[in-house]
């Protein structure tokens, strides 16, 4: 094992890095935040001195960056480097200013320090730390903690899911129209995203009790986890910081992670741009694949609803 590390020793490093983040998180959260957007900081990167919020395609101009983000991503990354400093390491805010994300069979940690930072400015309490790590590309230990609700959402590989130390179980639900479904309205503000977006939604309401958008991908995978919620989807998250936490938690609770994505519809021409951003043409062969934290799409229920939510996603198209 890399570093002579075994997978609760990741954890309990991850969950001390996280609580270090949360007490960051917390602090802040009922202060004034200096907000910036990351399309600003992209182009401080390559420009050095640029200040001018940009938009492309409607896609930053609503995706916030605080100096919390900032703040937690380095504390986090600095409290793994010391124990583990030949692993690799993938972050949200590095990657919004840098533009490199490439993830290998090393292990490698994936944060979010902060999602949910919209919710963060708001004061809205749906914000958490997530930490992953994969070993081969795989999800092995995973870490979400929410320090405003005090909720810490934990998983190792083949040892289960739990909050607060408690073992945690994906919903018993088997009829979908009885089911919660929580999804989110993403970053994108052309027309076509969000006239996608609302009819999907307009139609899978037909069919479930009601719809959530809590503001954080990992806190909903955490709700499939433990049962508050019943189905998730989202499609076109903003990396695999989002998910890497999130995707083993589910699992080690008895859910499923698959990709809901069709590959017909990602091959329209109006969308080549959306798909050539991602990269995606080899993860969306068919609708409810197997899913990869790779990709920008994601969906989780537990395993009696699978077949009937795909089914769903496919005629919400």
């Amino acid at each position: 094992m890399a570093d002579n590390g075994s997978f609760q020793e990741f954890l309990a490093t991850a969950v001390d890095a996280a609580t270090k983040a949360g007490e960051i998180i917390r602090e802040g959260f009922y202060q004034t935040k200096h907000v910036e957007h990351k399309g600003q900081l992209a182009m401080k990167f390559m420009y050095d001195k640029a200040v001018k919020i940009i938009n492309v395609d409607g896609l930053l101009e609503v995706d916030l960056v605080t100096e919390t983000d900032k703040a937690c991503e380095d504390l986090v990354f600095n409290h793994l480097k010391q124990h583990y400093p030949s692993h690799k390491f993938i972050g949200e805010e590095t990657t919004a200013a840098c533009g490199t994300s490439e993830l290998t069979d090393e292990p490698t940690w994936i944060v979010d320090p902060l999602d949910g930072t919209t919710n963060f400015v708001h004061g809205f309490p749906f914000v958490c730390v997530s930490i992953g790590l994969t070993i081969g590309k795989v999800p092995t230990v995973g870490v979400v903690y929410n320090p405003i609700m005090n909720e810490l959402f934990t998983g190792v590989l083949g040892k289960g899911a739990f909050l607060n130390g408690t073992p945690i179980r994906v919903s018993s639900q088997t009829e979908l129209v009885k089911s919660l479904l929580a999804t989110e309205a993403g970053t994108k503000r052309d027309k076509l995203t969000v006239d996608t977006s609302t009819n999907r939604i307009n139609s899978l309401l037909f069919k479930v009790r009601s719809l959530r958008m809590s503001g954080s991908c990992a806190l909903n995978l955490c709700g499939i986890a433990c049962g508050r919620l019943d189905l998730f989807y989202e499609l076109g998250y903003g990396g695999p910081w989002d998910v890497a936490a999130g995707v083993l938690i589910v699992k080690e609770a008895g859910g499923l992670v698959y990709d809901p994505t069709n590959i017909q519809n990602l091959l329209k021409p109006e969308v080549h741009s959306y798909v050539d951003h991602f990269k995606v043409f080899h993860f969306a062969i068919r609708f409810g694949k197997e899913f990869n934290i790779t990709a920008p799409q994601v969906a989780a229920s537990n395993p009696s609803l699978k077949d009937a939510f795909v089914k769903a996603l496919q005629q919400s198209e």
